[in-house]
């Protein structure tokens, strides 16, 4: 890397990345989050949780709702009612194999 980037910049940098993925992944509410953990190995409930676990270590109590919330922009069920649809057998499959590899 040429630039050095102070830690101050890293961190906004980083938050920066982290709006736009989470303002991507609530705009492409077609993406279902099995076909991300059989894609990518994460979803959106990981994200949420890596959030939670981030402020548990700031000494923030944040519920897994609440988590949930800030990545989906609305409560996990009301996401889930109108986003989420039912994952077939095939993609089934593949998860209970891919999350053998992250075992």
């Amino acid at each position: 890397m040429t630039t050095e980037i102070d830690e101050k910049t890293t961190l906004e940098l980083e938050a920066a990345a982290f709006r736009k993925l989470r303002d991507h992944l609530r705009a492409r509410t077609d993406v279902q989050n099995i076909d991300m953990m059989n894609l990518a190995g994460f979803c959106r409930n990981c994200l949420s949780r890596w959030y939670g676990e981030a402020a548990a270590e700031k000494g923030i109590d944040l519920d897994k709702d609440d988590a949930r919330e800030i990545v989906y922009g609305m409560p996990y069920a009301e996401w889930r009612d109108k986003y989420q649809t039912d994952a077939t057998p095939e993609k089934k499959a593949q998860f209970d194999e891919a999350i053998k590899q992250h075992m």
